[in-house]
């Protein structure tokens, strides 16, 4: 059986992921791994305040402040949560992680992406996900999807079609030079077909074999 992995869930809004992560980690657990699912931002206790504060408060952030804040929140969420469950022998699957912060501060926001790279390397040095699953909607779609989730009063999810746009372009454009890495999941079929897509990349990326 393969080792110990961490995989990370990335896509615009409305794409599927919240769904698609809990039938991964259902599988590989069936599969006789042992699994522990988080988020981002959020994760880990103070991460999740920190979360509040860039989701769902009444704060205004401008794009380096919010960096600063994702990049506090994923310190955390990596000392407190991700490498103990690793170091513990745990499967760690992560809806959203640092590819997040490229896309949404750099691509979508304009912030330099040397910078958040710069940034990343220094709260979690060469540690990087073993399979990022990036589940690829057109736009419109996407944010079709949200709107009967609104109560979540995700303040992204209220951005302008042009930056949503320009979040889906970033995403795209961080796969490509990321190949080995990085597969694209068309996630615009029925929820088993996607999860299908995400089970075949599983196996052939990490060798897992579902029971």
């Amino acid at each position: 059986m393969a080792s110990t992995k961490f995989i990370t869930f990335e896509g615009g809004e409305g794409v599927g992921k919240t769904t698609q992560i809990k039938l991964l980690a259902a599988a590989l657990e069936k599969s006789g791994l042992q699994v522990l699912t988080t988020r981002e931002p959020g994760g880990s206790p103070a991460a999740e305040r920190i979360r509040e504060l860039l989701l769902t408060s009444d704060a205004v952030w401008d794009p380096v402040s919010e960096s600063l804040l994702l990049s506090a929140a994923r310190r955390d969420h990596l000392a407190f949560t991700i490498w103990p469950a690793i170091k513990a022998g745990s499967w760690v699957l992560s809806d959203r992680f640092t590819d997040s912060t490229l896309a949404y501060q750099g691509y979508g926001k304009g912030l330099e992406i040397a910078w958040l790279e710069s940034l990343y390397r220094t709260i979690a040095g060469d540690f990087a996900p073993d399979l990022t699953l990036l589940l690829d909607l057109p736009v419109e779609e996407g944010l079709k999807r949200t709107v009967n989730r609104m109560k979540d009063n995700n303040c992204y999810e209220k951005m302008d079609l042009t930056f949503h746009e320009r979040l889906r372009t970033g995403y795209l454009t961080i796969a490509k030079a990321n190949l080995k890495r990085i597969a694209i999941i068309d996630a615009g079929g029925e929820v088993a077909a996607i999860q299908a897509q995400i089970q075949k990349a599983v196996t052939a990326r990490l060798e897992v074999r579902f029971s």
